[in-house]
This record gives C-alpha cells, sequence and structure tokens, in this order.
C-alpha cells in the first residue's frame, strides 16, 4: 500500500491511546503539502480582486486604535496610564489579538466553507483548520511589519528579549488551534456557531488587556485574572517593551491549559472527522 494512501477500518482512531497519537502526528506530517496547497487556495481566495489586498490586514486594526486614540483623548474613555505611547500599545494588543480572534474564526469555519471538498474527497480534515491559522499567521507578520513602522515613528527601541516574541506566542497559536478544532467541529453540527464565535471574540477582548492596561480592582480586575489569555497577550507585549515575564506564573499556567486542550480537542476533532461529510 502506497504510504499516501490510509484504509479506513469500523475502529479506526477509537480510544485515546499512544498508537493512535502516533497516528495522528504522521498523518499532519504526511499532508504538509496539502496544508500549503490549502493556504495557497484561501490566500487568493481572499485578495483576489481585491485594490488593496493585503493592505485590508492592517486597515482595521489602524481604524480601531484611531477610534480609541481619539475616545482616549477627546475624555470620552479614560484607558490608563501606559509606560509607552497609547498608540503603539493599542497597535501591538491588536497585532497579537487578531491573530487570536481571526485565527478562531478562520478555523471555526474551516470545514463548514470547504463543505464540497469535504463531500467528494477523502483527506485529513485537520488540513483546513492548519491552513485556516496560517492565514491568521501571515496576517499577522503584516500587521507586525506597521506596527515597526509606528515604533519607529514615536522612537521606541524594543528590548533585546524581542527574540522570544515567537515563543510567547506559541501558546497562542496552540490555543487557537485548539479551539479551532473543536468550534470546526461543533460548527458542522450547528451553523449558528460560526456566528457566536465572532460575537465572543469581540466581546472577550474587552476582558483581556488588548487596548487598555489591566485594571489593579474591580470586577473587571477579577475576570482578567482569570482570563488566560490575559496572561497570553501580556506575556508576548512584555517581551518586547518590558525585557522581562511580569506574570511569569500566570503565563506558566496559561500555556500548559492551552497544550492540553490543544490535544482534547485534536483528539475530539478526530473522532467525529469520519462523520464530517454527511453532516454537511
Amino acid at each position: 500500500m502506497n504510504e499516501n494512501e490510509h484504509v479506513y477500518t469500523p475502529n479506526y482512531s477509537s480510544g485515546w491511546g499512544l498508537h493512535v497519537w502516533q497516528e495522528m502526528i504522521r498523518e499532519a506530517i504526511r499532508s504538509r503539502e496539502l496544508i500549503w496547497r490549502l493556504f495557497i487556495r484561501d490566500f487568493s481566495a481572499r485578495y483576489r480582486q481585491t485594490v488593496l489586498g493585503v493592505g485590508w490586514a492592517v486597515i482595521p486594526p489602524i481604524i480601531a486604535v484611531g477610534t480609541f486614540v481619539l475616545l482616549s483623548r477627546s475624555g470620552i474613555l479614560n484607558v490608563g496610564v501606559t509606560v509607552i505611547p497609547y498608540p503603539v500599545y493599542a497597535l501591538m494588543g491588536l497585532t497579537i489579538w487578531q491573530l487570536f480572534a481571526g485565527g478562531v474564526i478562520a478555523c471555526s469555519n474551516a470545514i463548514v466553507t470547504g463543505g464540497s471538498m469535504v463531500i467528494k474527497i477523502n483527506f485529513p480534515k485537520e488540513t483546513l483548520i492548519i491552513a485556516a491559522i496560517g492565514q491568521a499567521t501571515f496576517e499577522l507578520i503584516v500587521r507586525v511589519i506597521l506596527l515597526a513602522i509606528v515604533m519607529t515613528i514615536f522612537r521606541i527601541a524594543p528590548m533585546w528579549t524581542i527574540v522570544f516574541f515567537p515563543f510567547t506566542l506559541l501558546p497562542l497559536v496552540i490555543l487557537t488551534l485548539g479551539l479551532g478544532f473543536f468550534f470546526g467541529l461543533v460548527n458542522v453540527m450547528v451553523r449558528d456557531v460560526g456566528n457566536v464565535v465572532g460575537m465572543a471574540t469581540s466581546f472577550l477582548m474587552f476582558l483581556t488587556p488588548v487596548l487598555y492596561p489591566a485594571p489593579q480592582e474591580g470586577l473587571l480586575a477579577k475576570l482578567m485574572k482569570c482570563n488566560p489569555l490575559t496572561a497570553l497577550v501580556t506575556a508576548s507585549r512584555d517581551m518586547v517593551f518590558t525585557g522581562y515575564l511580569t506574570n511569569a506564573f500566570g503565563f506558566a499556567w496559561a500555556a500548559a491549559l492551552a497544550l492540553f486542550f490543544f490535544f482534547f480537542a485534536w483528539r475530539l476533532f478526530h473522532l467525529g472527522e469520519p462523520r464530517m461529510a454527511e453532516r454537511i
């Protein structure tokens, strides 16, 4: 049998044993070329026949930051004191947040959007989820370039710990993939999930120190402390502007939680994979 061929049996992917995880990992590695092709397809479809092209990756955060700067300077909204100029602080937060929010939304809709492929072709459905987060990662790179330009304008030099920035982003990517696997599976069964995820990420942004520093007291402060995204977003910002983790313990438990949920959701997704075609 060719290594790219797979035989599905009644007991396919049953259980949670080590052999199942080995098979899942091997299947993901074998599918790397398909993941790349799906990423190129999604990229082309997203920016085809657009005038601004990848410029749409930076226009929403620019508008959002501009709006909050205007509200802050007019006295309508008090965002608190930031250690760096507020436009840079807010843009940095949105750059990190959009990786999460954009990735979760894209992954949640990936199976439904690729429904014609799911019905007609037998292939690992995880490839659709991974390709979707690839698009969010590309847009992150574009926003980082914008952030670097804005930091230059405000004459802000990053700390040397910026070299660890990708490593502090990794748990956030893992959590995004985990949520993508989970909601991508549920969205196949209940189509309302795609809309709910979009609203939930918008609401959750205000419970995370994205556009303003975390308060020190009150109900919002307690909610932010319980939110694992708070530690993940703050850690990435710390590596650029502070030089050390201001909440190392919070980052550690949030990263551990992200890893656990990723493996749980991936396994759950794999168990439901053989039945996806009949639910599309």
